[in-house]
């Protein structure tokens, strides 16, 4: 600004003087006015569209203040932060948000049906924090204009992973029609977020939380051998699809020499009691898993290999419900290993299976 414009606009009002005499709307563009001078990043934009506009009007009307009236509003602005002892979130979406995990998934979903869509703060951040699973059945049900808007919206990446998921075709009709974006209006690309929004929440409630492999998987992960392999010869004759999905989620004593990483097993070692490890190699060792014992007693310590080998001949023959107590305690050390991110198993190859079926 040119020193004749200043004089100009100072000579053509009269400062605000006294922040006694000042409203909180001009107290608020005073306190925003000097943060953005100190540089600091204020999120305005994250303020309900109401609120920005007041803003932006009001400090639109007011030309300049005095360096106490200044220092009296920064005092007060202070002084109320040290004073605040407690806030809470704005509105339903705020509330929600801070209640995540700890209401029940139908509540929330009434509490959002009942608050709508807008409650929930930029409706393109619910769309951009969406998973590629979830956006890929819009993408192809909604006309190539809205897909590719929603396009645009994303993040690079984002946007990279789901068009390589949709039909050639589609991909290739959505990306030309990026190209005739650039006359879409704000006020279009909004309304096409609060649709595409309104349809990630539009999700029919389910009674579980996990699919129906994961389910199975768990509960026969838990049973006696010869309860799963009669529960899964039995899945063959009636669904081999499923029955194969939930050879893959099972995860057990005689799964370990392919899903464990060898690098891992003094992980698990240290996890398990050793009294219970010499059990379950004990039981393994007789029968059909024993190469699951080799495995494991070849990538352990070689003094604890030794040591365990003793023990496993000063405790002769295992009891089978023993000794099936003693290998499920040893699968549940890893899964709780796994669950906590120190192991990652091996997943099952598709390909391996498919030459296994074929034998």
């Amino acid at each position: 600004m040119t020193d004749a414009t200043q004089l100009a606009r100072l000579s053509s009002s009269k400062p605000l003087t006294g922040a006694a005499r000042l409203t909180r709307k001009q107290k608020a563009a005073i306190i925003v006015r000097f943060l953005l001078n100190e540089g600091a990043d204020i999120p305005l934009k994250d303020l309900p569209d109401p609120l920005q506009a007041a803003l932006t009007t009001q400090m639109g009307s007011m030309r300049y203040v005095d360096r106490t009236t200044l220092a009296d509003v920064v005092a007060e602005f202070a002084a109320e932060l040290e004073a605040m002892g407690l806030t809470f979130p704005r509105g339903v979406a705020g509330a929600l948000s801070a209640l995540d995990g700890r209401i029940s998934p139908q509540t929330a979903t009434r509490l959002r049906k009942e608050a709508g869509v807008r409650q929930f703060g930029d409706p393109w951040e619910q769309v951009r924090s969406a998973k590629i699973e979830a956006l890929l059945p819009i993408a192809e049900q909604e006309s190539t204009e809205v897909a590719a808007v929603m396009l645009s919206k994303l993040d690079v990446a984002h946007a990279a992973a789901l068009l390589g998921k949709l039909p050639g075709d589609k991909a290739r009709r959505i990306t030309y029609a990026v190209s005739q974006t650039e006359a879409v209006t704000p006020d279009a690309v909004d309304r096409i977020g609060l649709s595409l929004a309104a349809q990630l929440h539009d999700v029919p409630e389910t009674a579980f939380e996990s699919g129906p492999v994961e389910r199975v998987g768990a509960i026969l992960n838990y049973s006696p051998a010869i309860t799963r392999d009669d529960v899964l010869a039995g899945l063959d004759e009636t669904d081999m699809d499923f029955a194969s999905l939930v050879r893959k989620a099972i995860f057990t004593f005689a799964n370990i020499p392919e899903r464990l990483n060898p690098v891992d097993i003094p992980k698990v070692t240290r996890e398990v009691d050793q009294a219970v490890l010499v059990t379950a190699l004990s039981a393994a060792s007789g029968g059909d898993l024993a190469s699951v014992a080799d495995f494991l007693l070849e990538n352990m310590s070689k003094r604890m290999a030794e040591t365990i080998r003793e023990e496993i001949q000063e405790l002769g023959k295992v009891k089978i419900r023993v000794g099936e107590e003693a290998m499920t305690e040893v699968v549940n050390a890893i899964r709780t290993l796994e669950a906590g991110g120190e192991i990652t198993l091996v997943l099952p190859d598709d390909d391996a299976d498919a030459e296994e079926g074929e034998g």
